[in-house]
């Protein structure tokens, strides 16, 4: 899917900025709605940032995710039922957070966009037990993986969903098909 042209890929080595990062569980939405998503945008001419799968379990984040989320202006996660699982997801997500944040204070302002692919904003607001439950199960997944995971990263990711949630975003039930 990663189109090195309209500066998609990982291994971008245009060097140039992305005008929108797509954040999303690959395995529920990437062949759907991701796909539409990300070949609407680049139709529309918009320079789209969306990981290649050569991310592998276990690996660091890279430098260049790392450099796609800082240079990208506007930020849609894609909040499915299994987002939660993945700690890719999340630490995204939390970069997110922190660079919008960043913004408002240094006048270059990011924004974020969430949608609620078939979950509701109480998901990601942790007040159900959907999102709940798959941070206490990845915390006991990367555990029993002997991976190195903090207690603060976690409620780091705690804290972005809830502050992500804050925004106004699209829940997609809401518009038939």
């Amino acid at each position: 899917m990663a189109n090195s042209k309209a500066g998609t890929s990982i291994n971008n080595t245009l060097g140039g900025e992305y005008q929108v990062f797509l954040n999303f569980r690959g395995p529920d939405t990437r062949r759907g709605f991701t796909s539409c998503l990300y070949h609407a945008l680049v139709d529309a001419g918009i320079c789209v940032f969306v990981d290649d799968e050569e991310l592998r379990p276990g690996e660091k984040i890279s430098s260049n995710l790392l450099q796609a989320i800082d240079n990208s202006k506007l930020y849609i996660p894609i909040f499915s039922t299994n987002y939660a699982s993945s700690h890719w997801c999340l630490r995204e997500l939390a970069k997110m957070v922190e660079n919008t944040s960043k913004s408002k204070e240094d006048g270059n302002k990011k924004v974020i966009l969430p949608v609620f692919y078939d979950v509701k904003p109480d998901d990601v607001q942790l007040k159900t037990l959907l999102y709940c439950d798959a941070i206490l199960n990845l915390e006991q997944k990367m555990a029993n993986q002997k991976m190195k995971l903090s207690s603060k990263d976690v409620e780091t990711w705690r804290q972005a969903l809830r502050e992500v949630d804050g925004t106004k975003g699209w829940e997609l039930e809401k518009y038939p098909g």
